[in-house]
């Protein structure tokens, strides 16, 4: 099966390779807004944190709900977009958007809460506490930063937010973690890590997102050994960080210890199911361990997520591919089944 293999290894490579799905001939634009409620209460969430991702799951923008629970997303081409809906104490959401043919959307999200944990130990619903005895004021402002950070991609003008927020409340460690996010999508490096490392140091060590941001940076600059001691120390300490977990699985892959990086990269399937790029991570750890009935499955998924895009037509021509050399390699089996 070495020459399976060898296809399987090139055709992954451009499978995984970042490519714009949105159609960049259209003039007309479109407005998506929506509300996000919890689910049983129906009452809104705020601070939830909205990621808008093209269908190949690559984050486009990035912003956060406000009291009301409402938030929204001005100038978006037609397309198809994946949605992620994540906040403390509910379990990440996606939602599917096609914007091929329609007009300014709205809609509303449901998020489920998730149990409760004991209060031996750092949970998501502290964190949730946190914010909320945070001022007003302040909370407005880093929603205020966040907009003007992912939507109107205008870091330096959201940073201007986040710092009259920490002003407002220096207690408030989370804003630096919103301060090293600005500072990376203006390309500065060690500005991002001392900020990840204040809202550690701010928080006592109990913020796991922080952790999971400063380890993936690290890692990400060289410095493996410290970067997944930080990672790990974050997945610890939030136990839902699907990102955390995605992070690990890459690196154990990356060792080839194939056992770690699938119990990993399963568990960010089950926190973030509809994520596209997972089960990227899963078909290269199953084509390494030669399992290739399961990386048709990997590939059956990512192509429901993303039937549309140009990564998406790549990994439909991948299965083809893959199921017909398998054919080859083995005329007795019985004949592959079609994705459902």
């Amino acid at each position: 099966m070495g020459r399976l293999r060898n296809q399987i290894c090139v055709l992954l490579l451009v499978l995984i390779t970042p490519s714009k799905v949105v159609s960049q001939t259209s003039s007309n634009s479109v407005t998506v807004s929506g509300v996000v409620l919890s689910e049983g209460s129906n009452q809104p969430i705020e601070h939830v944190a909205v990621r808008l991702c093209d269908g190949g799951g690559n984050l486009m923008e990035q912003t956060t709900t406000v009291q009301t629970g409402e938030f929204y997303f001005r100038g978006m081409r037609r397309g198809r977009y994946i949605l992620t809906f994540e906040a403390n104490g509910y379990r990440t959401t996606d939602f599917q958007l096609d914007l091929s043919y329609a007009s300014d959307k709205g809609m509303t999200i449901y998020m489920k809460p998730v149990a409760k944990q004991s209060a031996a130990g750092p949970t998501g619903s502290v964190v949730s506490a946190h914010e909320l005895s945070m001022p007003q004021a302040a909370r407005e402002l880093v929603a205020s930063g966040k907009k003007k950070v992912y939507v109107d991609k205008k870091p330096e003008a959201g940073l201007q937010d986040f710092r009259h927020a920490v002003a407002e409340a220096p207690g408030y460690y989370e804003v630096y973690r919103e301060i090293a996010m600005a500072y990376l999508t203006m390309g500065k490096a060690d500005e991002a890590r001392g900020n990840f490392r204040k809202a550690i140091e701010l928080s006592h060590d109990t913020y796991g997102d922080a952790e999971v941001g400063l380890g993936t940076l690290l890692v990400e600059k060289g410095e493996a050994g410290e970067g997944e001691k930080a990672i790990r120390r974050g997945v610890e300490l939030n136990p839902n960080s699907w990102m955390g977990f995605y992070e690990l699985g890459k690196l154990d892959l990356g060792r080839e210890q194939l056992d770690l990086a699938l119990k990993s990269a399963e568990r960010a399937r089950e926190l973030a199911p509809n994520t596209p790029f997972v089960y990227r991570l899963l078909a290269n750890i199953h084509m390494r361990q030669k399992n290739y009935g399961e990386l048709l499955a990997d590939l059956d998924a990512y192509i429901k997520l993303d039937p549309d895009s140009a990564a998406g037509f790549r990994a439909a021509q991948m299965r083809q591919q893959v199921a017909q050399e398998i054919a080859r390699q083995n005329p007795a089996s019985p004949k592959e089944s079609k994705p459902q």
